[in-house]
C-alpha cells in the first residue's frame, strides 16, 4: 500500500471516527489544489497591498502612495544591504511558523511559540554565559541545543496535558505563555543571570564563543545576517523531511487527519500529540535562541516582540507546509525591513505594515472571498495532488 493510500484509508470514516472539518483542510490541506497553494495566498497579499494604497490615498494623499511602496520594495529587496535585513528579519518568523505549522500537521494548535520563544531563548543564553573557555564550535551548538531542549519542555507540556487529561492545547498554551513571561521577569531579578551593575530586567551578555558568526560580514561588516538562517532554512528541510519521509511523521499527519481512524490503525494517538508538541516546542525554542544568540546577546523583558504569534499568521499563509513557511516568512521579512525605509522615506508610518500583514491574514481566513472578487476556480482539473507531495 502506498503512502497516499494509507492516508486516505487512515481519513475514512470508520465507526466512531471523527472526519476532518473543513477548518483543518483549510490550514492543513490533505490534498493541495495548486490554485488555492499558491495562487490565492498571493492575491491575499495582491489585495492587502491594494486596500493598503487606499488607506495611504485617504491618510496622505495620492502623491505618497508611488512613493511608500517604491520605498518599501527597496528597502526589502534592493542591493545587498536590503536582502540581508529581509532575511535577517524573516529568521526568528521561519523557525517560530515551522514551530505552529508541526502542530497544525498533527491536528493540534500551538499558540504557545510566544513562550517557548521565552524559554528557549532564556535557556540558550543561560547556557551562553555559564560555560566559559569552550571553543564556538563547540559551545555555540551546546547553547542553540539548550534553547531547542528548553522549549520542547515548554511545548511538550500542554502536550503531555492534552494526551494525558484531555485538556485543551489552546487554553494549555494560551496560559503557559503568561506563565513563561513572569517566569523570565523573576529570573532577569536574580543575582546569577541580571547583568552586574544594573537592576533593571536584563540577562549577562552571551559569551562570544556562544554567539551566531555573521556571514557576510566578509564583504560589508556593516551586515547583520547570522548563521541563524542557515539553521533556519535546514530545520524547515528537517521538518519537511520529517513530515514526509519518515513513518514518525506520516503518524503525524494520520493523527491529525482523523485521530479515531490512527488509533484504529495501531498508532499511539497519545505518544503522537506529546512528541508532536514537543518537538513544536522545541521550534519555538530556536526561534527565541536565533534572538538572543544573534543580534541581541542578552535576554530582557519582551524580547521576542510578539513574533511568537506572527507565527501563527506564517503558518496559515504558508499552508502549514514547510516551504510555504519559509516563503511566508520571507514575505513577512520583507515587509518589516521595508516598513522601516518607507517610513524613513514617506510620510507614511510603519504601523501601515501591521495593517497590511492584518489584512492578509484576514484574506488568507476567507479563500472563498480572494476566489470571488479575483474569479479564480478551483476543484477538479485545478491539479490536486495528495498531501504527501513532497518535490
Amino acid at each position: 500500500m502506498s503512502e497516499e493510500e494509507a492516508v486516505a484509508e487512515t481519513s475514512s470514516q470508520e465507526p466512531g471516527s471523527a472526519p476532518r472539518g473543513p477548518l483543518w483542510e483549510r490550514i492543513a490541506p490533505s490534498a493541495i489544489d495548486w490554485r488555492s497553494v499558491l495562487l490565492v495566498p498571493l492575491l491575499a497579499v495582491l489585495a492587502a497591498l491594494i486596500l493598503g494604497a487606499l488607506l495611504i490615498l485617504v491618510t496622505a494623499g495620492p502623491g505618497q502612495v508611488p512613493a511608500a511602496y517604491l520605498a518599501l520594495f527597496q528597502g526589502a529587496f534592493v542591493g545587498m544591504s536590503s536582502v540581508s535585513e529581509t532575511f535577517l528579519n524573516a529568521t526568528p518568523l521561519i523557525l517560530a511558523g515551522l514551530s505552529v505549522a508541526l502542530g497544525f500537521r498533527a491536528g493540534l494548535f500551538n499558540i504557545g511559540a510566544e513562550g517557548q520563544m521565552v524559554i528557549g531563548g532564556t535557556t540558550a543564553v543561560i547556557a551562553g554565559f555559564t560555560l566559559s573557555g569552550l571553543p564556538t564550535v563547540i559551545h555555540l551548538p551546546i547553547a542553540v541545543m539548550a534553547g531547542f531542549v528548553g522549549g520542547a519542555v515548554w511545548g511538550g507540556i500542554p502536550g503531555w496535558l492534552r494526551a494525558k487529561t484531555g485538556a485543551h492545547e489552546v487554553i494549555g498554551t494560551i496560559m503557559l505563555n503568561f506563565i513563561a513571561f513572569r517566569l523570565v521577569e523573576y529570573m532577569l531579578k536574580q543575582p546569577w543571570i541580571i547583568r552586574e551593575g544594573r537592576f533593571d530586567p536584563i540577562s549577562r551578555d552571551v559569551l562570544p564563543s556562544a554567539r551566531f558568526p555573521d556571514i557576510l560580514g566578509w564583504i560589508e561588516p556593516s551586515f547583520r545576517l547570522h548563521l541563524g538562517f542557515v539553521l533556519a532554512l535546514v530545520m524547515a528541510w528537517l521538518t519537511w523531511w520529517l513530515l514526509f519521509r519518515t513513518s514518525v511523521g506520516f503518524e503525524f499527519r494520520a493523527v491529525g487527519a482523523n485521530p479515531d481512524a490512527a488509533a484504529y490503525a495501531g498508532m499511539s494517538v497519545s505518544g503522537s500529540t506529546i512528541l508532536v508538541m514537543a518537538i513544536a516546542g522545541g521550534m519555538g525554542g530556536l526561534a527565541g535562541a536565533n534572538e538572543t544568540l544573534g543580534i541581541l546577546g542578552n535576554v530582557f523583558s519582551g524580547f521576542s516582540s510578539g513574533l511568537g504569534f506572527d507565527a501563527i499568521a506564517l503558518a496559515l499563509l504558508g499552508r502549514s507546509h514547510p516551504a510555504g513557511v519559509v516563503m511566508a516568512g520571507i514575505l513577512f521579512g520583507a515587509l518589516r525591513a521595508g516598513g522601516r525605509t518607507m517610513q524613513v522615506r514617506s510620510e507614511v508610518g510603519i504601523d501601515l505594515i501591521v495593517v497590511v500583514q492584518s489584512l492578509v491574514i484576514v484574506f488568507i481566513a476567507a479563500p472563498a472571498l480572494v476566489r470571488a472578487v479575483f474569479r479564480v476556480r478551483t476543484g477538479e482539473g485545478a491539479g490536486q495532488i495528495t498531501r504527501g507531495w513532497s518535490a
